[in-house]
């Protein structure tokens, strides 16, 4: 917004990284990876959703990976490695991940077997706020 700019503005530019959010940053291979700084803008403009179940919503919290058994719906025609959004059944957004396996093999899987791959979570403000930029 104009008026965080206006703000950052009196701030001596040694002292200040970036005005606004953080939306990720490159890895060194010069990959983007989102962090959870980004829900809030992304989420309501995601094509591709994942709802977990609430048994498993504070698992992913905690930085692992969806399993079929934790799986409450998933979007139709998700292909696999297709970027998701994950959601608690209540429809508040939780993280990102990846589709390790598209909705028609979502159907047939072992429960056991990962369906979505962790990114980011919004656990990373406590578990990350010493490094969260």
């Amino acid at each position: 917004s104009e008026k965080l700019l206006k703000v950052a503005a009196s701030v001596p530019r040694d002292s200040l990284v970036s005005p606004g959010s953080c939306f990720g940053k490159f890895t060194k291979t010069q990959r983007f990876r989102l962090s959870a700084t980004a829900l809030d803008f992304l989420a309501p403009y995601a094509k591709y959703k994942v709802w977990v179940k609430p048994g498993s919503e504070q698992s992913f919290l905690y930085g692992n990976h969806v399993l079929k058994s934790g799986l409450g719906r998933i979007t139709e025609n998700t292909a696999q490695y297709q970027g998701v959004v994950v959601y608690s059944m209540a429809d508040v957004p939780l993280g990102f991940g990846v589709a390790a396996k598209s909705t028609q093999e979502c159907r047939k899987v072992d429960p056991m077997a990962i369906v979505v791959f962790h990114q980011a979570d919004v656990g990373e403000y406590v578990r990350n706020e010493d490094t969260l930029t």
